[in-house]
């Protein structure tokens, strides 16, 4: 995991992963996933697949958003309300847990160092334009 969180702290986009699948043609999702504070996370969700996250060190903020209709004159598209905050951490009352599929979600990191273990079903589908909203 330290090598991981010193390439995440490397990396522009303040993270870095690393694939648990057996090979190449399994078609799962898991990985470990090391996330620094700032990382820029787009309020998205997953259609077809649930995601659990296992908080494995550090700290951070899961947090659940239902996406609303506009109404104002510079309604440019797609806005998300935030509707729940769940703290992960491994030595906290929550340590993982499953977002349903098509719920709308990002994560808030709060401590350098956090490692993350996701799971989702089947094999990698890359977000699509209408998976992710505008804050």
């Amino acid at each position: 995991m330290d090598e991981l969180t010193a390439k995440a702290k490397e990396s522009p986009r303040l993270r870095m992963n690393y694939d648990l699948r057996n090979s190449a043609e399994d078609k799962s999702q898991r990985m470990l996933n090391a996330i620094e504070p700032g990382s820029p996370l787009a309020i998205h969700r997953h259609r077809h697949s649930s995601e659990t996250v296992v908080c494995l060190r550090g700290r951070l903020v899961e947090e659940y958003y239902q996406e609303i209709e506009g109404g104002a004159e510079d309604y440019n598209g797609p806005k998300a309300q935030k509707v729940q905050e769940i703290e992960l951490s491994p030595n906290g009352p929550v340590v993982a847990v499953n977002i349903p599929a098509g719920q709308w979600h990002t994560v808030k990191v709060l401590e350098s160092g956090t490692v993350i273990m996701e799971v989702k079903d089947g094999a990698y589908e890359p977000l699509q334009e209408v998976d992710v909203l505008a804050c």
